[in-house]
């Protein structure tokens, strides 16, 4: 429990007063609880949500408008949708709540897990389909909640409704309430002047992540306002990066710099023969293939632990390459498909490949209208990715589908359908321009590799934060590589950190790359000189293992951050192998007594950056569980993909043979039933069932020894 300045609640008769006492006790269930369908749960708000929600209310009944800064990941929806519904309850006055968007994606995202919220509500949450629709909704007497984009709100009031007309004056005199997600960029100044003279009797309350503030204002336009306090009224609550960061709500961030380190942030001759200049945001030095081939190095080669390869197959996580323009974009595709195909010298490691040997797959998205000039050149080469999109996962997506198709890439990359915990379903990596940048969950993508020029501070903390989400006990933090002007980037990462944390980057930021780097050389130099080579380790003393141990601990924890410095993947998994020996022997007590001076060790600590690269077997079961058993999804299995997956689980089996084939056998008698009868063990444990074979199998081979 906090109070409304995110301070902790200690005393413990403070927090009955506040939460346990009536009426406090029965608003919480009534009033800050949540009926989730899709998730089967009942959700308790927490604190912070419940007090940003009272802040609106009691600003609603002096008639004020305001904005509520909660840092991206905090759970905006939730709030947001609480928010809104409680606004039309508790203002009797109030005709209509309206939950206002920016993208038709974001619409239908919204949308849906609003419905899932309201299923068990009082309220009536409404989508609009079309204008037209609407405009019927606004005219309707019934009170309810809507949820649209502000396109749509915008083509109404200055296209298609009449002046002077019955609905004209029905609609501009509702009384409204308006509730603005990501308000720092969904209404402009200008369109938000036009709507409100339109609805002079409506209340405006915005929500977002990085609010405008005077360090970084909106244009100036007239005398538009320029900040998001201006623009909407005051802050009515904040929560930062890190107070979600201390409530363990987010993740902090990693930062590395590399692009070129020569360039200089302020102009400087060098040797040349017209004595030009170089500075980082020289764009000549980035728009080339040797520049491109170098970030696609890093991002197939080198981000190994950023990519999630140590969880194995199927678990592995995601990234995005952004960059400054369509062009660009399609310049990396392009590239990245020459690549994969053994077109360029730039090759993929073979350690890369024994993991995942489709590696990588990966997908681009834009909009085809952006650059008229370009228009039919962008659908030339979207249609082209569109096929190869289609390839890879079996699906049907033309020009006319690109909504249907960036729905599905996004429900792809968010992996939160079940259908998606198969390999054969996953993407590695999205090339984007400014899509998903903002807006958008997905937790188990772990990194944003970043090919542009510094962004502003709020476009840089709504990038970073697609990265920061809790996913598994593996990723740790959310990462970022910069690839361009390291020296403007590090401050403008600075300066947007300190400007959206309360003005210190402490907490949000991991330690800086190269303190990092230097940290992991001073711990690889304490390894050597604890165990020159992995063969000393069996020879040592129980204080001498005790203190490798400690060493090996504190190095693994830096190795999982690093793409392999001073060391190679082979003698670190020999350390690993012999550390994991000797901390079986100190747990059974093979060692001997206690020495004096002994140093504690944590015995249950897991290796951070051991690589889980076999096929795992559980991860097959549940591969299989999904064939017999589809998540539930409104979308039906088709025999096609039924068999696809069935191909993708006999593939694994393959390669567990290698490994186990008696396991394997029995593996692959179990899914040839299944291929033959699709009813076949239908809601059925798989893991009971290869479970219990394989102790028939042990017990048939004991009682057949036993007669001999």
């Amino acid at each position: 429990m906090v109070d409304h300045e995110n301070n902790p609640v200690t005393d413990y008769l403070d927090f009955a007063r506040a939460v346990l006492r009536i009426p406090q006790a029965h608003e919480m269930i009534a009033r800050y609880t949540v009926l989730d369908e899709d998730a089967k749960r009942l959700i308790i708000l927490r604190p912070y949500q419940l007090h940003a929600i009272e802040a609106i209310r009691e600003a609603s009944k002096s008639g004020k408008s305001g904005y509520v800064w909660h840092t991206t990941g905090s759970g905006k929806t939730l709030t947001s949708y609480k928010a809104t519904r409680n606004l039309l309850m508790d203002i009797p006055s109030l005709e209509k709540t309206i939950f206002l968007i920016d993208r038709k994606d974001l619409d239908t995202q919204t949308t849906q897990a609003f419905q899932a919220y309201a299923n068990h509500d009082l309220i009536d949450v409404d989508e609009t389909d079309n204008v037209y629709d609407l405009k019927n909704k606004l005219k309707s007497d019934d009170r309810q909640v809507i949820v649209t984009t502000i396109q749509k709100l915008q083509i109404l009031v200055t296209k298609r409704l009449k002046e002077g007309t019955p609905e004209y004056q029905k609609i501009k005199n509702r009384r409204i309430a308006f509730v603005v997600d990501e308000c720092h960029r969904a209404v402009t100044p200008k369109t938000k002047r036009i709507l409100e003279k339109f609805f002079g009797r409506s209340l405006w309350y915005g929500f977002t992540g990085t609010p405008r503030f005077k360090e970084n204002p909106y244009p100036l336009m007239g005398d538009l306002p320029r900040t998001t306090e201006k623009l909407y009224g005051e802050c009515l609550h904040s929560y930062t990066i890190q107070h979600a960061i201390h409530d363990n709500a987010v993740l902090g961030f990693q930062v590395e710099h590399i692009g070129p380190k020569h360039l200089s942030d302020y102009p400087k001759p060098v040797a040349g023969r017209f004595g030009a200049y170089r500075v980082e945001t020289d764009a000549s030095q980035y728009e080339n293939e040797s520049h491109t081939l170098g970030v696609l190095d890093v991002i197939l080669n080198k981000s190994w632990h950023k990519l999630g390869f140590q969880n194995g197959k199927g678990k592995t996580y995601e990234g995005i390459l952004t960059v400054k323009s369509i062009r660009l974009a399609q310049q990396y595709y392009e590239l990245l498909t020459r690549v994969k195909n053994g077109e360029t010298f730039l090759a993929i490691d073979e350690k890369t490949r024994q993991v995942l040997p489709d590696f990588p797959k990966f997908a681009i998205t834009y909009s085809v209208s952006e650059n008229e000039e370009r228009s039919q050149v962008n659908h030339e080469k979207m249609r082209k990715s569109l096929e190869d999109y289609n390839g890879m996962f079996g699906t049907k997506y033309d020009l006319s589908q690109i909504q249907a198709y960036n729905a599905n890439l996004n429900k792809r990359l968010a992996r939160k359908d079940h259908k998606f915990d198969s390999r054969s379903e996953q993407l590695d990596l999205v090339i984007v321009v400014d899509r998903l940048l903002t807006g958008f969950d997905a937790p188990c993508l772990s990194t944003i590799f970043i090919d542009r020029q510094p962004m502003e501070p709020h476009d840089l903390i709504q990038t970073f934060s697609r990265t920061n989400r809790i996913f598994d006990k593996n990723k740790a933090f959310g990462q970022i590589v910069t690839f361009q002007a390291p020296v403007l980037f590090k401050k403008a990462v600075d300066d947007a950190v300190k400007l959206y944390s309360a003005g210190s980057t402490k907490g949000a930021m991991v330690a800086e790359w190269e303190e990092i780097e230097e940290a992991f050389k001073k711990s690889l130099s304490a390894l050597r000189v604890a165990a020159k080579a992995p063969s000393d380790i069996p020879g040592m003393s129980k204080k001498e293992k005790k203190i490798f141990v400690k060493i090996f601990q504190e190095f693994d924890r830096l190795f999982s951050k690093l793409e392999g410095y001073g060391i190679t993947e082979e003698e670190y998994i020999d350390y690993a192998a012999h550390y994991k020996n000797v901390v079986e022997e100190l747990k059974e007590g093979k060692t001997g007594p206690d020495e004096p001076d002994e140093p504690p060790i944590d015995q249950e600590y897991e290796l951070k950056a051991y690589s889980y690269t076999r096929i795992d077997y559980e991860y097959i079961i549940n591969l299989i569980q999904n064939i017999v058993t589809p998540d539930n999804s409104d979308d039906e299995v088709t025999p096609e993909e039924r068999q696809k997956k069935i191909d993708e689980v006999k593939q694994y089996i393959g390669e567990l043979r290698k490994e186990n084939p008696k396991v394997a056998d029995i593996m692959d008698n179990l899914v040839g039933e299944i291929e033959l009868d699709d009813s076949k063990y239908r809601g059925q444990s798989i893991l009971n069932i290869v479970e219990n074979t394989k102790a028939e199998c042990i017990e048939r081979v004991v009682t057949d020894f036993c007669r001999t």
